[in-house]
């Protein structure tokens, strides 16, 4: 009896196997959020800041083509935040942390050649290229994350658990208000009490903190007399000085005069110097006139999905560490566009908080992008296919 052979199976080649980031579904509902609100908010720019361009001796154009510059160095560091993984940010969360504290010392120390004063603040870097303070943001979220994660059980005590908390946190809080910004000194705040509250912190331990804080944070408030005048100017406008409320009136005629579905792309009158800062502080107020309810609307539920994608995220992540990471990159970037929009109503004092993916600033465009390519990367899974198809979104995983 002849025996038959029996075909070997032939092995795959090591180097035509590749490992890659699978996105899933709640990471490509998170790209499509974001390239919708990128897409409205160069849309919502152009008719913001065509006039003040023109004022100032540009072209109409010169915000958005500096605002898509912007966009454009924000797919790169989308692209590489979503391509690493978002493990290795806990090594780096000391260095980040580092990196923050010296570059807001550096904008308060520097000479206004390298760190040039603003409005009245110094919070920029070589020129306007570079605001710390937005990179503060991430390192808040990535060394709370960290420490939090590496405190353990030691967590829920008070000077060894919660206390270096505030110190390191608050050492940035002081930085931010000396520039002066205290809109990103509350919001570093703000993160801190959210990770924290998701970490376990007791909240007994908490409250303490923040009512021994209260007033010293009171009393730097009254030293800032814009800041003071804000406070004053929202809780009773018929005593502030008509100059601090000037901004919100005009925000509120904005939104009032769009009604239901808004004046037109185009149409709206504020931007024709009648509110300062259109284009960035006060760009809700652009979609209020020009888009109406229905414009305003949108936008806040474009926010609510991202934050739904992005905390359903958090829940499914690989750690947690990147279970926090998650919460606090969604948390900053969505109660951002809400206080913004929060202020153009009129249910908030003025904070200076621009709205995300919309407002003039590539600074801020770059990072937020880059915060949602780490939330991509937490909500993605490692995979390992074929060479032949490792480019092929719908090839079968090698195993």
């Amino acid at each position: 009896m002849t025996a038959v052979a029996m075909p070997r199976e032939r092995a795959t080649p090591v180097d035509r196997v590749r490992e890659r980031w699978r996105m899933g579904p709640e990471a490509r509902g998170l790209v499509v959020v974001m390239a919708i609100l990128l897409t409205f908010g160069l849309a919502v720019l152009y008719s913001a800041s065509a006039f003040v361009a023109v004022q100032a001796n540009h072209d109409s154009w010169y915000y958005v083509v500096r605002q898509f510059t912007g966009v454009l160095a924000g797919v790169v560091a989308f692209a590489i935040a979503a391509k690493l993984d978002a493990e290795k940010w806990r090594e780096w969360a000391w260095p980040i942390m580092y990196l923050t504290i010296f570059t807001l010392v550096a904008c308060l120390v520097l000479p206004e050649s390298i760190a040039p004063r603003v409005n009245g603040s110094k919070r920029f870097l070589l020129g306007t290229s570079l605001q710390p303070s937005e990179f503060g943001k991430l390192g808040v979220v990535i060394w709370t994350s960290m420490l939090i994660v590496k405190k353990g059980d030691q967590l829920r005590r008070l000077t060894k658990g919660v206390l270096p908390f505030f110190v390191v946190i608050g050492l940035l809080d002081v930085l931010a208000a000396l520039e002066p910004d205290l809109s990103v000194s509350m919001l570093y705040t703000l993160l801190l009490a959210v990770l924290l509250f998701a970490g376990g912190v007791r909240i007994a331990h908490f409250v303490i903190i923040c009512a021994l804080s209260i007033p010293l944070l009171w009393h730097k408030i009254q030293k800032v007399q814009y800041a003071a005048g804000r406070l004053t100017g929202f809780f009773d406008a018929t005593k502030a000085q008509t100059q601090v409320n000037y901004q919100l009136k005009q925000s509120l005629i904005a939104v009032g005069s769009g009604g239901a579905l808004g004046v037109g792309f185009g149409q709206g009158r504020q931007q024709y110097g009648f509110l300062p800062f259109p284009y960035s502080d006060f760009i809700a107020s652009n979609i209020g006139e020009e888009w109406g309810f229905v414009g305003l609307a949108a936008i806040t539920l474009a926010f609510a999905a991202y934050a739904l994608l992005g905390f359903r995220i958090a829940r499914r992540a690989r750690s947690a560490f990147l279970q926090l990471v998650a919460v606090g990159l969604t948390f900053v970037t969505v109660l951002t566009a809400y206080l913004h929009i929060g202020v153009v109503v009129g249910l908030l004092p003025t904070t200076g908080l621009t709205l995300p993916f919309v407002s003039y600033g590539r600074s801020n465009i770059v990072l937020t992008m880059f915060l949602t390519g780490i939330l991509v990367n937490i909500g993605s899974q490692k995979e390992r296919v074929l060479g032949s198809g490792a480019t092929d979104p719908l090839s079968t995983p090698a195993g």
